[in-house]
């Protein structure tokens, strides 16, 4: 079990740079990277319907400086991103202040940073700054996809239950009945959506109501879970499981150190928790996830985050102002259209891959993003 240290927010810590990880990305570039594009480039839809991964072609010859605030734990991949860039555009030079997403949003709404880096979506009140100005929101592009296991970078969410529970799989409704509560709705971006609204009568609270028989049917599920963000803070999770919401279950037991949360877990046959993979211990297993009850039911691999098959696989992001510091609404600066065309391109997925954690776009993801760009 690969050590890991409670980092799965993906901003706190010190973005380190050690001889033994590269021997670890080196392996995976060569075991990945050929694969990864080809197979990625049709993933979601067949072929014929989806074009492969563009090829970066200039739409102009751009020049100047492009000013990036974000998240440390992707300093390695925005690196890349810039010298392959350069190659196309060497009178392009690049200032970045990488100390947290967080940071990231302040330098948009500041007009100190051309582009915000995020290892996660902005938060409800982050929007704000910018729309204050223009009643615009600000662009989002999805980047890249998070990785499987490794801390601080997006790693995708898996649900585990004690090793001893028959419990082999769930649905991320099953996942909402457990963690959620009655609700009013739930926020999706700045919108109060009324629609996820549900009842008690959906909440799960015994082992029996997710199927189990026997010695288990009447026993209490005891949920764990990483901390609460801030006031005005809505986690991937909420968003991805629970419509948004903010109401939890009874009873939620929240830990700080995911550690310390799989150590518990590990100690009780009646408890459940999400985290990343890499907190994983040997007496706790991970469960397969489906979006519905038709499946499929998909269990978290390198290749099924990387594909968007795996439920609770995590984009990454880029932001960027939709006006100017006037507030009135304008086109892309040039220079960041081509910036972002050359990172949704085949070679800036390459260079994705390349990182050794963060995981390359689909084909269909990609296109979806450019059309956000052109």
């Amino acid at each position: 079990m690969r050590r890991c240290r409670s980092l799965l927010a993906g901003d706190s810590g010190q973005h380190r740079l050690q001889a033994g990880s590269y021997q670890r990305k080196a392996y995976r570039i060569a075991s990945f990277v050929g694969a990864a594009l080809a197979a990625l480039a049709a993933a979601g839809a067949p072929a014929a319907e989806t074009p492969p991964l563009p090829d970066y072609q200039p739409a102009a010859k751009v020049s100047g400086v492009i000013r990036t605030w974000g998240n440390p734990h992707m300093a390695e991949l925005l690196k890349r991103w810039e010298a392959g860039f350069q190659r196309y555009h060497p009178g392009v030079y690049f200032s970045d202040n990488l100390k947290s997403s967080a940071m990231a949003i302040a330098g948009l709404s500041e007009w100190t940073a051309d582009l915000a880096l995020m290892g996660r979506q902005i938060h409800t009140f982050e929007y704000y700054g910018v729309y204050r100005r223009s009643l615009l929101l600000p662009v989002e592009i999805e980047v890249a996809t998070g990785s499987l296991d490794t801390p601080a970078k997006s790693s995708a969410l898996s649900v585990f239950v004690h090793r001893d529970n028959p419990l082999a799989r769930l649905t991320l409704p099953q996942l909402d009945g457990i963690y959620g509560a009655q609700r009013e709705g739930g926020w999706q971006g700045m919108k109060w959506e009324r629609t996820v609204a549900r009842g008690p009568e959906k909440n799960l609270r015994t082992w029996g109501q997710l199927g189990l028989t026997g010695e288990w049917a009447d026993k209490p599920i005891h949920v764990y879970g990483p901390p609460g963000l801030a006031p005005g803070g809505v986690s991937f999770f909420q968003c991805r499981v629970m419509g948004g919401a903010d109401t939890w279950a009874e009873g939620l037991r929240e830990f700080a150190d995911e550690k310390e949360m799989m150590e518990a877990l590990s100690k009780d046959p009646y408890g459940i928790a999400y985290t990343g993979r890499c907190y994983q211990t040997p007496r706790t297993k991970a469960l397969a996830l489906a979006d519905n009850s038709g499946g499929p039911f998909v269990a978290a691999t390198r290749e099924s985050v990387a594909s968007r098959t795996y439920p609770l696989a995590r984009p990454v992001y880029i932001y960027f102002s939709p006006d100017n510091p006037g507030g009135e609404p304008v086109a892309p600066d040039p220079k960041l259209r081509e910036f972002l065309r050359y990172i949704l391109s085949r070679q800036g997925q390459a260079d994705v891959a390349g990182e050794g954690d963060y995981l390359p776009l689909t084909a269909t993801v990609a296109h979806e993003q450019l059309k956000k760009v052109d």
